[in-house]
Formats: structure tokens, C-alpha cells, sequence
């Protein structure tokens, strides 16, 4: 199995401005690399670490233990931050980090289908529990439906051709396997696209992906949320691992940080509204050549970060 590696790590701790006695949230814990640094710096405060999947939580609380024992670990999406840590009396955190890639065993653990490098059943759910897989969305979606999700999430350019190639085979037999996927993928792109460099399955397996977790739906709720538990002075980081995300996570940092939004016709400002964060960053974090050259994964990654300043005008 690969090695974990926690993407941009020192730049989310910086990020964070970790205080010894806060109260902090790692939305995606996955392997716990992140987590486990947030422990080392708050040995008086507490850390709340969400994920999916049960296995990462499994395998990622020895880590923890290691780092500290003011940890708690939530079987959940982020998307219901709010509610499962009102259950534990937390409705104020100090910090909030959001990794929003697909951990590396994940990807190299074959049986999970999440990979086209292996041949594995169609599956690609994060938490096991829930039933709609890759599978599901392969064989039953209709073509409009496997269109939209291809060009949306995917940004396919070969969307409609890839669509009704999977339409095609679906009526001879179901698509069961990875490969199977990959071969009708392939079935549908001309060879110019096919000797480019880069899998020509790596855009489907994402839109496909994406949809069967729920992901951007996910990310949106999970934003709003995490703006409102911030304390004032508390910080939340972001990474993101590809346009998608990054778009909607600029977009709403940008937003929270507006002044006035009045009309532009109106020539003085009456909505009062006040910023809620500062950016901390013009520009997104990206890895540098020392981490590349160990986690090469880390290239497409970017780490946008904000401070909350003020509350929400009621």
C-alpha cells in the first residue's frame, strides 16, 4: 500500500493558528496525519475528527492516540457537523480544516473501485453503510442523467459519446468491474485522445465518484456550516484537489468577506452588511518542489484559508 501523506500540512497548522487550549474540527480525517498534528499543538483543548468512512476511523485512532487523548472521532459526513457536535455540547470551535481529496488508500486499495488502475467491482462509496454506489449510477442512471453528471463533475468534453457508449453496453449486459468501465470509456474517445498523455478514464471515475458521495452538495452544507460555528478570531482552511471544489470554496470565502451588497445603482449603502472573514491569502497555497518531490499527488491541491471577524448581522 503507498504511504499516507498529509497534503500541505505545515501550511494548514500556520493556517490554523493553533491554540493550546482550543476547540478544533478536522472535517475529513481520513488517515489522521492532519488530525494528529492539530493534537500535538492544543494538549488542553479538543479535536473533533469527522469521516465517512469507518475504516479510516479504524485505522486512523492509533495514530491519534499516539499524538494525544482530547480527540473524538464521528462516524458522519461533514455535511451534519452542526448537529453531531451539538450532541456532544459543542456549538463554538476555534478552527476547522477541510481535506477534501480522496485519501491514498483509498485509490490503492483495489477492492474499494474508486481506482481504473485496478481491476475491482464498481463501488466508490466513502462510508460502506450507505447504498448507492458506483454500480447503481453506471447501470441504472439514465443517459441524460450519466450526461450531466459526466459533463458537470467530470468537465468531459466526450460526455455525450461516453454516455451513450454505456447506454450501448448496458443492453447486452450490466457493467460490473472497473475495467469494464474503463474499456466502454475507451470505446467512445477518438485515438487522438487516447495517445494523449493522462488516463482517459480519469475524468468519468471522478464525475462518477463525485456523484455517488454526494461530494459538491456535501462541501456546500459543510462550508455554511463551519462559517457559522467558527468563534470570531477562529480560522477555517480548505483543500481542495480540483476546479470544482476550489471554485465553490473561493466563491464562498469571497462572499463571506464582502462589505455592502447593495444594489450598484444605489448610490449610498443601506444593507449595513459588514464582512464576516478576511482571507488570509490573495492567492491559494500550493504544495512546493520538497513535498512534490515525496507526495506527488499534491500537486493539483490548494489550501485556501479565512479568519472569522465578525458575526452574522441577525
Amino acid at each position: 500500500m503507498t504511504e499516507h501523506y498529509s497534503v500541505l500540512l505545515q501550511e494548514c497548522l500556520e493556517g490554523l493558528h493553533i491554540r493550546e487550549d482550543g476547540i478544533y474540527v478536522d472535517a475529513t480525517l481520513g488517515r489522521g496525519g492532519h488530525s494528529a498534528a492539530i493534537l500535538k499543538h492544543c494538549p488542553y483543548g479538543h479535536l473533533y475528527a469527522f469521516d465517512r468512512d469507518s475504516e479510516a476511523i479504524a485505522q486512523s485512532e492509533a495514530r491519534l492516540r499516539e499524538a494525544g487523548t482530547n480527540f473524538t472521532c464521528i462516524h458522519s459526513c461533514f455535511s451534519a457537523m452542526q448537529d453531531k457536535l451539538a450532541g456532544y455540547g459543542v456549538t463554538a470551535v476555534d478552527g476547522i480544516l477541510m481535506d477534501l481529496g480522496v485519501s491514498s488508500p483509498q485509490f490503492d486499495e483495489g477492492e474499494r473501485g474508486f481506482s481504473y488502475r485496478y481491476d475491482a467491482p464498481l463501488d466508490m462509496r466513502m462510508d460502506q453503510e450507505q447504498a448507492l454506489s458506483a454500480w447503481h449510477v453506471v447501470n441504472e442512471y439514465s443517459f441524460e442523467a450519466l450526461f450531466h453528471i459526466l459533463k458537470r463533475y467530470g468537465e468531459e468534453p466526450f460526455a455525450k459519446q461516453i454516455a451513450r457508449a454505456i447506454e450501448k453496453q448496458r443492453a447486452s449486459g450490466p457493467i460490473d468491474t472497473t475495467f469494464q468501465l474503463v474499456e466502454v470509456i475507451r470505446s467512445a474517445l477518438p485515438a487522438k485522445v487516447l495517445n494523449k498523455k493522462g488516463h482517459p478514464a480519469k475524468r468519468t471515475f471522478q464525475a462518477v465518484r463525485m456523484e455517488v458521495n454526494s461530494e459538491l452538495q456535501e462541501l456546500e452544507a459543510a462550508l455554511q456550516q463551519g462559517l457559522s460555528m467558527l468563534r470570531v478570531g477562529g480560522r477555517m482552511c480548505v483543500i481542495s484537489f480540483h476546479s470544482l471544489e476550489d471554485r465553490m470554496v473561493k466563491q464562498a470565502m469571497r462572499h463571506w468577506a464582502e462589505g455592502c451588497r447593495c444594489p450598484r445603482h444605489v448610490p449610498v449603502c443601506v444593507c449595513r452588511h459588514q464582512p464576516e472573514v478576511r482571507i488570509l491569502h490573495k492567492k491559494p497555497l500550493q504544495a512546493g518542489p520538497e513535498e512534490l518531490a515525496v507526495n506527488p499527488r499534491a500537486g493539483s491541491a490548494k489550501l485556501r484559508a479565512v479568519e472569522k471577524i465578525a458575526e452574522a448581522a441577525v
